[in-house]
């Protein structure tokens, strides 16, 4: 097996560590002017603004970007990258979600080096050297604070592209898990179980390498048991550094590796709906790795055994099953809804999920070949399915 794998993010996790961003930002010579970036609900929730204080009496000059949206979009992108020349940024923080993260990446790629997110994305621009980025997550979900990507919407299509470049990974990735505290527990049950698939994407995935395969492991056993403490209570400082970690170890799983069907699915219903990302990757994950297992049970009652849903002494086949139902467990018991259930979601639009998902540059990752038939008949079977609160 031929693989190469590199990160070249510093990680700085401990609680209280994103008030020492000053400090760490003096260590690697960052310039005096930054942009940081960040939704309206983390500055209302008070979260940027010690960190902003801090920068100030530090002498740094901070310009405060908010036109942050989830399944963030090239227009805003492009506001950021022009206030970014405006201002004249030198380096660029990130603090929020995966939102917030992905909309820096653009931010700091299409700031110096000019041009559109699309540009990139369908390689008509190269990319140039970024701005220094910094990552400061405020959930436990993406794992952009060490990737290489970031998945940016063309509003005027819906479609969502990906940004995939060294020169997207961050600088400096902060994990404090005191900022995921306040974290309400729709968003905990989201975030979380994307950081899963991330791990059980990254692990599986036609790409994966032993590396992948080793962070994914971890990253699984992590967030399987953490997660429901999580979301039962958001003040389990245990549970949420826990939780933090294994979405850092799942980001660094798949971003040396790629992610696959599910996310394939999960970005175009993003894209049509703008359905919060960790809810609709957990919405098909059961029902990719239903498609999936038939050929492939070695490596999913791999993981059925690494997440505890299996016991050593069952048959690939027999963990496999496990792991399908240990998956509609856990989403039921932190309250994940049903394809039906979303807001908006018709079946008059299935054509063009499938055909938004086999666009999709992850489609060809995925551990078993997947057909346009084969997506339409997993949203079926995602639309189909029976709430919790309704088969009990």
């Amino acid at each position: 097996m031929n693989y190469s794998y590199h990160c070249p993010t510093k990680i700085e996790m401990g609680e209280g560590k994103s008030k020492t961003l000053p400090e760490l930002l003096g260590k690697m010579g960052a310039g005096a002017s930054i942009m940081l970036v960040s939704d309206p609900g983390i500055i209302r929730a008070g979260l940027i603004s010690g960190i902003k204080d801090s920068l100030e009496a530090g002498g740094y000059r901070v310009t405060v970007f908010d036109k942050v949206f989830p399944n963030p979009r090239d227009t805003d992108c492009m506001l950021g990258a022009e206030e970014f020349r405006m201002n004249r940024i030198n380096t660029v923080a990130a603090i929020g979600g995966g939102s917030a993260m992905d909309t820096a990446k653009a931010i700091a790629l299409c700031g110096p080096n000019g041009g559109i997110p699309s540009e990139y994305a369908d390689g008509k621009r190269s990319y140039g050297q970024t701005a220094p980025l910094i990552c400061i997550p405020t959930t436990a979900g993406t794992g952009s604070e060490v990737t290489r990507s970031a998945v940016i919407t063309e509003q005027s299509t819906h479609r969502k592209m990906t940004l995939k470049h060294a020169n997207l990974r961050p600088q400096l990735a902060v994990l404090d898990p005191e900022l995921t505290l306040s974290v309400p527990p729709d968003i905990t049950a989201a975030t979380g179980v994307d950081a899963l698939v991330h791990a059980i994407e990254g692990y599986t995935c036609r790409v994966s390498n032993p590396i992948s395969q080793a962070l994914g492991a971890s990253a699984i056993s992590k967030i399987v048991k953490a997660l429901p403490l999580a979301y039962q209570n958001g003040e389990n400082r245990k549970a949420r550094a826990e939780m933090l970690e294994g979405s850092l170890l799942a980001g660094l799983c798949f971003g040396s590796a790629d992610v696959a069907a599910v996310h394939c699915l999960a970005e175009a219903l993003g894209g049509l709906y703008d359905t919060p990302h960790g809810v609709a990757n957990a919405i098909f994950l059961p029902h990719v790795l239903e498609y999936n297992i038939s050929g492939h049970e070695e490596i999913h009652g791999r993981i059925a055994r690494i997440a505890g849903f299996a016991a050593e002494k069952d048959s690939d086949e027999e963990a496999a099953e496990k792991l399908i139902k240990g998956i509609v467990e856990l989403t039921d018991q932190i309250n994940i809804p049903k394809l039906k259930q979303l807001p908006g979601v018709k079946k008059a639009d299935f054509e063009r999920i499938v055909e938004l998902s086999m666009n999709n540059n992850s489609t060809s990752s995925n551990v078993k070949e997947i057909l346009p038939q084969d997506y339409l008949q997993i949203l079926e079977k995602a639309y189909s399915a029976v709430p919790a609160v309704l088969s009990n």
